[in-house]
């Protein structure tokens, strides 16, 4: 029983080396990365790593002795950045099979477009690794929350003093005394003293029950009216 396990072990190794590809394929310079002095060391990925090769200084790569199966190609690259591709090795096939690739997207979907072989890949962007300094804005620093709050309260500090003057004498000897009132109050939570606290409410509630209520002067009242007018119907 193990000799037959093992048997099939090396057969299907056998075939697996039997069926493997060599894939090859180059780096297309443009105007983003002219040569390989811009590129300087990269590495071609099969699934992350599992396989790899290294580009030359001509822009060509080669992974070798690729199995059987359904892989996806990568540059690690620190300045650039490439397009992921789709492998699709076959034992039926002299060639493997090259399609576009986005990444994350499950390898079960193919797609009917395919790509030339040898394997051709294009620096897409420069990486980035530090973003500019953003310079003085303004009208950004007003939109700020913050901001608007402080130039609010700005603005009703310079206005106080015109908000005073049109207000009656009364009124502004009230709002002076309820702000003394609450300065008394602040103090005394401030110091822990709860009786100045009690005695201050104590005082605001003796104000209101010593205000004076208006009493009516509009004379006798209707009843000692009609008895004062039959009183003298009688006479």
């Amino acid at each position: 029983m193990v000799r037959t396990l093992s048997l099939l072990g090396l057969i299907l190794s056998w075939s697996s080396v039997i069926f493997a590809v060599n894939l090859h394929g180059y780096i297309q310079w443009n105007n983003l990365c002219p040569n390989y002095g811009a590129l300087a060391s990269a590495k071609v990925l099969l699934d992350a790593g599992k396989m790899s090769g290294r580009v030359t200084r001509n822009g060509n790569f080669s992974i070798l002795d690729v199995p059987p199966g359904t892989y996806v190609l990568s540059v690690l690259s620190h300045d650039y950045a490439f397009d992921h591709v789709r492998i699709d090795v076959s034992p039926s096939e002299p060639l493997p099979e090259v399609r576009p690739y986005i990444f994350g997207t499950p390898l079960l979907t193919t797609t009917s477009v395919s790509l030339p072989y040898p394997i051709v890949l294009v620096p897409r962007h420069k990486n980035r690794y530090f973003s500019p300094r953003e310079s003085f804005n303004l009208l950004g620093m007003f939109q700020s929350p913050m901001m608007m709050i402080m130039v609010l309260t700005g603005v009703m500090m310079l206005a106080m003093p015109y908000i005073m003057k049109q207000l009656d004498p009364e009124t502004l000897d009230a709002l002076k005394g309820q702000q003394g009132k609450a300065a008394s109050i602040e103090k005394s939570i401030q110091s822990g003293d709860p009786r100045g606290l009690s005695a201050l409410l104590s005082a605001g509630e003796e104000t209101k029950a010593s205000m004076p209520v208006a009493k009516s002067n509009t004379g006798p009242s209707t009843l000692q009216q009609r008895k004062g007018g039959k009183a003298n119907k009688r006479r």
